[in-house]
């Protein structure tokens, strides 16, 4: 009888995909948007930055958020956009069911925990010691628990519990507003926001809008036509358009794109569905990723581990939205530009990537100040923090110790790199170098 020989390369491959993590998030979502709202100067939630977050450390495989959502209006379609699923405890007219949420919660994670081998961790969000319980008993489960929470409403006890916590207002994307901005927080109990009126909704409507997939095809229209337009003795591409999205060739173009269909579609629609963090730059959008990656594990960063971890920030991504037939060209591109570095990886095609060395904080103060110079000596506060990533798109104040941009410009201002001062007029601040 002939022996049967084994196939190796296809359990390799099942083993290689097992050592990716698998992650269910359970959201208490009363006390993260009570406490971003108490805590952090009335600012919305946004579950976006929490995503971003988890999506370098695993795969997310179940999204639940638990709260009584008429409290909580608005709230319900920011979550729908990330696929969250919304659990409704409504609250009983004349009793009293605090705890009615968190119960619900206890009980689908210890379910989820026996029923669902393949959940290797579990994201807790939430900043109650209450929990603190469940945490013990699924880590004596054998599973990862990381928790989430706004730090002024997180209880002492359950970051301690957990195999790691995350503070909302600590991630990349929250703007923390400023003492001197925030806006007067609203009582604990109240509903969410006041629904806008028509005529607001109507306003909101007329507002242009594009998709990132018809900016796509505009950016790369215009460097189709850029070879043809004649030259100019010492003209450098200009700067003060939106951050570049699309490499500019100097090669052959590919495929012509065809801009008119998407012109028709409903954008708003298509604003409505699109990720928040679908505006950023390109190159912004890698270089922020990879900081996570290179954060969150201890070996190096393959070009496929980055390229899987921005499909799962947006499903849609892909290069060739970007003018590039693959991601590797897309990664030489970004390094011969100096955003990225390239070495030789463990396999043929799979580089590993890293980031250049963003020195210390005298060393961003420096960059702030040479983008004002370029700005003309002074710039606006808003849109500021934009320009400085079109120089170093891995610009990140919260990776310098700095809860928000204007706490970073005031803190440049104290070293003497330049001044900030309130303009009436702009309503702004006003940057000068």
């Amino acid at each position: 009888m002939r022996p049967r020989t084994l196939d190796v390369s296809k359990p390799h491959r099942v083993a290689s995909m097992d050592l990716e993590e698998r992650l269910a998030v359970f959201i208490d979502y009363e006390n993260l948007a009570l406490g971003a709202r108490e805590h952090l100067g009335g600012m919305q939630f946004d579950f976006g930055p929490i995503a971003d977050a988890l999506a370098v450390r695993g795969r997310v495989v179940a999204r639940r958020a638990y709260a009584d959502w008429s409290y909580f209006d608005e709230d319900r379609r920011m979550l729908t956009r990330h696929q969250v699923e919304l659990i409704e405890m409504t609250q009983r007219m004349g009793a009293s069911r605090k705890n009615a949420a968190d119960i619900k919660m206890v009980v689908d994670a210890i379910e989820m925990a026996f029923e669902r081998d393949y959940i290797s961790t579990f994201v807790m969000c939430t900043g109650d010691s209450d929990f603190s319980p469940l945490v013990h008993k699924l880590r004596e489960l054998n599973k990862r628990v990381i928790g989430v929470g706004v730090e002024k409403s997180t209880s002492r006890l359950l970051p301690a519990a957990c195999d790691e916590f995350l503070f909302y207002d600590r991630l990349e994307g929250v703007e923390v507003p400023d003492e001197d901005q925030r806006a007067p927080a609203p009582k604990r109990g109240t509903r969410s926001r006041k629904p806008a009126t028509a005529p607001e909704r109507a306003t909101a409507q007329k507002v242009p809008t594009t998709s990132r997939r018809a900016k796509a095809a505009e950016a790369v229209a215009e460097a189709v036509a850029e070879p043809a337009a004649p030259a100019t003795s010492g003209a450098v591409e200009p700067e003060a358009k939106p951050a570049t999205r699309r490499r500019k060739k100097a090669e052959p173009a590919p495929a012509p794109v065809d801009v008119t269909p998407e012109a028709d579609i409903d954008v708003s629609e298509q604003e409505e569905e699109a990720p928040a963090s679908s505006d950023a730059p390109m190159e912004v959008r890698v270089a922020q990723t990879l900081a996570d990656l290179q954060s969150s594990t201890s070996g190096p960063v393959t070009a496929s581990a980055l390229k899987r971890t921005l499909l799962r920030k947006d499903a849609t991504f892909s290069e060739s939205d970007y003018g590039f037939r693959t991601f590797g060209e897309f990664l030489r591109f970004l390094a011969d530009r100096g955003f990225v570095e390239l070495a030789a990886g463990p396999s043929t095609g799979d580089p590993e990537v890293s980031l250049p060395e963003q020195g210390d904080t005298s060393a961003a103060f420096v960059l702030l100040r040479a983008v004002v110079q370029e700005s003309g000596g002074s710039a606006a506060l808003s849109g500021l923090k934009n320009a400085v990533r079109k120089k170093r798109p891995d610009f990140s104040e919260k990776a310098l110790g700095f809860r928000g941009f204007l706490q970073f410009a005031k803190a440049a201002e104290a070293a003497g790199t330049v001044a900030l001062a309130w303009d009436d007029d702009a309503d702004d601040y006003l940057i000068t170098a």
